[in-house]
């Protein structure tokens, strides 16, 4: 019997021994080298195992596109000139509600174009054996950037899909309270008060001051508050006073009352009393240095499209390596059981490492401490906090005059706030206020 092997290694270390025989015609298979591949399809390399390598044993995967560069000469250079280089937004509105939807730089637009078209040229290909390993080199580059473990982070679509991932696994009982401020954000609002309505556990809703002096002022009311005999501050309650708070949610930049939260000390004061804490960052990544090792909450999630001006639909969830067996992706597939990362499965980073990020922050910190000055010097009105405690945002009281022409009794309304929203749109070019971005 003739008889013929080779040896085969396939990508990512699987080396199969394959022999064949002309009597029988037929090829025999022998594993001696097994490198696990647990996600989706043969030819998808395991993303766990990628993301655990160390630096020195990690190779990073060839990039298949021309990725746009960007000139070393733009470095420091803002305002018009980096407008019209960089964004695609026109010149007949002043764009100041960059916290929104944010605007995406032009080269990373132009590299999801060039991604997309790649992938429609041998789909399969990308898709089966190329699109997990360049996630992972993302992932890895992106927590170079904010401060923590690869293997602690899942990118995700958006801040609320990982939002509702996290609360949604909790499985709050009756017996669970859980905690949050007035200035947590709407859709997160909604989402705790239909948690609450689905499983019975109780809403601890806390007001901030009208006027925050300093950060000290939201430690202390976070301090005092926890302890459920405090009433005083509660603007929504349904809790009994026999049960302690066991979850706590606070946004790191509140886009409704957009200081800069003390969340590293906040998250302290929680853990004092063992409470694991949630942090809403949708308005960090970007306007705020973060270092998640050092913030030390359980839970972080942040949106990349903000301030960060990469494409839309790309996002992180950061989730402590004691939670992550409980946490789970709202739809279920071939990830699922595969590892945290695997079951949530994006690039502008180039763009962040050529220009200093803590330059990037000052010049838009400038441009809100001299603009919202200027406003409320000429409407003889005040920010609704310390000038130090806002960043890439600004809340400032509108004139006493508008109050009084909308409404009788001196309350304004949801409807009547939109009302000045909208002249300001409509009559004036000016999409919302207060809130600037490195090109203006």
């Amino acid at each position: 019997m003739a008889e013929n092997s080779a040896n085969t290694t396939l990508d990512q270390g699987l080396v199969i021994d394959i022999s064949y025989s002309s009597d029988s015609s037929k090829f025999a298979f022998a594993r001696s080298t097994v490198s696990r591949r647990d996600f989706g399809s043969f030819h998808s390399s395991n993303v766990q195992e990628l993301l655990s390598l160390t630096e020195d044993l990690y190779q990073p995967p060839d990039i298949p596109i021309d990725l746009p560069k960007f000139d070393a000469d733009d470095r420091g250079a803002y305002g018009k000139d980096i407008k019209g280089k960089h964004f695609l937004l026109g010149d007949e509105y002043t764009f100041l509600n960059h916290g929104a939807f944010g605007s995406v730089l032009k080269e990373a637009l132009d590299a999801v174009q060039a991604w997309q078209r790649y992938t429609e040229a041998q789909p399969l290909k990308f898709l089966d054996r190329e699109l997990f390993p360049q996630l992972v080199h993302v992932s890895r580059r992106l927590c170079n950037f904010i401060g923590c473990t690869p293997t602690d982070i899942a990118l995700i679509e958006n801040a609320t899909t990982g939002t509702n991932a996290v609360l949604k696994s909790m499985k709050f009982s009756s017996s669970d309270t859980i905690y949050y401020l007035d200035c947590t954000y709407g859709a997160v609002k909604k989402l705790l008060k239909f948690i609450s309505s689905e499983n019975g556990c109780s809403l601890k809703e806390i007001k901030i001051p009208s006027f925050v002096e300093n950060q000290q002022q939201i430690i202390d009311l976070v301090r005092s508050t926890l302890r459920l005999s405090s009433t005083e501050n509660f603007v929504f309650s349904v809790v009994t006073f026999s049960q302690e708070c066991t979850f706590a949610v606070f946004d790191h930049i509140p886009s409704n009352f957009p200081i800069i939260m003390p969340i590293k000390e906040i998250v302290k004061v929680c853990k004092e009393r063992n409470i694991p804490v949630f942090i809403d960052g949708a308005h960090a990544l970007g306007s705020l240095p973060i270092k998640l090792s050092d913030i030390d909450a359980d839970f972080y999630v942040s949106n990349a499209h903000k301030w960060f001006c990469s494409a839309k639909g790309c996002a992180f969830l950061y989730i402590k390596r004691c939670w992550q067996k409980k946490i789970r992706s709202q739809t279920v597939s071939h990830g699922f059981g595969s590892g945290f990362n695997s079951e949530f499965i994006w690039t502008v980073l180039d763009f962040w490492s050529l220009h200093n990020p803590d330059s990037i922050r000052k010049y838009i910190y400038g441009l809100v401490a001299e603009a919202s000055q200027m406003l409320a010097t000429k409407w003889d009105t005040k920010l609704a906090a310390s000038k130090d405690m806002f960043g890439s945002m600004c809340l400032i009281q509108l004139p006493e005059c508008i109050s009084k022409n909308l409404s009788q009794d001196n309350k304004v309304t949801y409807e009547q706030a939109e009302i000045v929203q909208n002249v300001l749109y409509r009559d004036f070019k000016i999409e919302d206020i207060l809130n600037l971005a490195m090109y203006v």
